[in-house]
């Protein structure tokens, strides 16, 4: 009897790994959707045009360029300018400009199968046969209900697609968020191919519950972490310049670390919590840059941007993966920081602001980086940001006025291997 019991214990382990431990997934995140807006059936000429932007660019331009190293922002920026009120002669010049450096669809080496689309994920070679594979999965197998596609392939399984997002630093996130929002169809079939192309390591640490383990320490604040990694002398001389290219690297290397420092968040009031991330993903891109430079770190923002993607989605999303897919943005919040060379983090900005959220609006759509889809697509993050948990001390409003007028451009490009769009 006592052999047949020990006979189990492997197999018990195995299956104790993938049940929930701290931090626990089946927590869920109460918040309202934010509005959602129709551009597939409004019949006004604004979102009309939008709409057939995203076509446009959907049909001719590839969702990886540059020797598969870019990835395709035409959507986020248009998507961006649109909420923040742009006309369709403004989205029409978007895209004149932002097709200039775009791609078309090169071939992919084979098609993707129902029966092999796992066998190829993480291939960038790939990316019009899946774009192709679930848009055929679209119209022969969902009757064209994208929402269903998306349930299947980005929800549902073992392994599904959703807790690899951030891979490609979160570009499938906040082009999912985009599908959503403006409910396309054509943007959520491009945003399966990115997750698809997109996949790697970095989903294991959500799939296997094994990675989510007891800290050398514990917090509520995100920010109190990132101070600590910030300190913590074990950094020191291994990331001294930013380069995200060598994420890869440190999770190799440093996986302890960075788990310590992953699980040190402890998720008690997962609603507050992800309110304070928002705040941290904020602090991060305004209070890093260094005094008289105007110059915002690149990656840093991208943690805003898909800050803002998760807080599109939460609602929209079955609740299982909501705590999961903030804690997979601090995931790559901790990685993007630590290979950034651990920026100090400065003291809130104080000041009151003189200007309220049209003039941010307007510097979005009208100012001289309108055509910069970070610089808008930040704005934006923080707009909702504020619209979401209030902006009674103003906080917000006064992280956007700063950005807004003290951007001129972009730093933080590492080695070759880092992806600089």
């Amino acid at each position: 009897m006592a052999t047949q019991m020990l006979s189990w214990v492997p197999v018990f382990n195995r299956l104790f790994s993938y049940l929930p431990r701290s931090n626990s997934v089946s927590q869920w995140i109460d918040l309202p959707s934010v509005a959602i807006h129709d551009v597939e059936t409004a019949p006004e000429k604004r979102p009309r045009t939008l709409k057939h932007l995203i076509r446009a660019n959907h049909v001719n331009h590839s969702i990886l360029y540059h020797s598969l190293q870019y990835h395709n922002h035409m959507p986020h920026l248009l998507g961006s300018a649109y909420l923040l009120g742009a006309n369709s002669d403004q989205l029409q010049a978007i895209y004149e400009e932002e097709s200039k450096e775009l791609e078309p669809w090169p071939a992919s080496p084979a098609e993707i199968t129902e029966a092999d689309w796992r066998q190829f994920l993480g291939d960038k070679k790939y990316q019009r046969a899946y774009v192709d594979f679930f848009e055929d999965e679209l119209a022969l197998k969902f009757e064209y209900d994208w929402k269903k596609v998306v349930e299947e392939y980005m929800f549902s399984g073992k392994q599904p697609l959703i807790n690899g997002l951030i891979g490609g630093f979160g570009h499938p996130l906040i082009h999912l968020g985009y599908a959503y929002e403006l409910q396309s169809k054509e943007l959520a079939m491009e945003a399966l191919g990115m997750a698809a192309t997109a996949y790697n390591y970095l989903h294991k640490y959500l799939d296997d519950a094994s990675y989510t383990r007891e800290s050398t320490y514990s917090t509520t604040s995100p920010l109190e972490i990132l101070h600590r990694i910030k300190e913590d002398k074990r950094f020191d001389g291994l990331y001294d310049s930013p380069d995200v290219g060598k994420i890869p690297s440190l999770f190799e290397n440093h996986e302890n670390l960075v788990l310590e420092y992953w699980n040190a968040w402890k998720i008690v009031d997962p609603k507050k919590q992800f309110e304070d991330s928002q705040e941290a993903a904020v602090a991060l891109l305004v209070r890093t840059v260094q005094p008289g430079t105007h110059a915002y770190d690149f990656f840093v923002c991208h943690l805003l941007t898909t800050s803002h993607a998760v807080r599109i989605l939460i609602p929209l999303i079955p609740r299982k993966f909501h705590v999961s897919l903030v804690r997979q943005w601090w995931l790559l919040t901790i990685a993007i920081y630590i290979t950034q060379a651990r920026p100090k983090i400065n003291e809130d900005i104080e000041t009151k602001p003189t200007k309220q959220w049209n003039y941010v609006e307007d510097r979005a759509v009208n100012g001289p980086w309108a055509k910069d889809a970070h610089y808008v697509k930040a704005l934006r993050a923080m707009k909702e940001a504020a619209l979401t948990w209030g902006d009674v001390h103003d906080r917000y409003l006064a992280a956007a006025v700063h950005f807004a007028d003290d951007f001129h451009g972009w730093t933080g490009f590492g080695g070759p291997s880092a992806e600089t769009n």
